[in-house]
């Protein structure tokens, strides 16, 4: 399975290059609304990466059928099929997936690593298990 993971937890120094270039990929603009990962602030108040862990209940909730799971264990969203109705949205228990007004369709992480190789900490890594 490919998936983003985090490989220092501590390590974030909340710099924002991570959902800058997310955004950037996406949308062209940078927007925390509008990226895939998030920086969150941890019960201790350190900042963490929340990242997409390809849990599956995107798709399962997807009343389109628009999200399914790729070869290499990636969740991807089928713009095609995908209306934009953000039930995904409302069940991500990361909530790293994205509705913007702008977009009829929901975007979220691709595993393409974007974020990592963003990431002047090295703390984010695309690994495939």
């Amino acid at each position: 399975m490919k998936k983003l993971v985090v490989t220092d937890k501590k390590g974030c120094m909340a710099c924002l290059a991570c959902e800058e270039a997310c955004s950037n990929a996406f949308y062209k603009e940078f927007d925390p609304d509008k990226s895939c990962i998030r920086i969150v602030v941890d019960k201790d108040g350190d900042p963490k990466p929340n990242t997409c862990i390809q849990c599956g209940k995107c798709a399962r909730t997807c009343p389109a059928g628009a999200i399914t799971q790729n070869p290499k264990g990636v969740y991807m969203i089928n713009k095609k099929l995908c209306t934009g109705c953000g039930e995904c949205v409302e069940v991500c228990p990361m909530h790293v997936m994205v509705k913007v007004e702008t977009s009829p369709v929901t975007t979220k992480c691709i595993a393409c690593g974007i974020c990592a190789k963003a990431c002047p900490m090295g703390i984010l890594e695309i690994q495939e298990k």
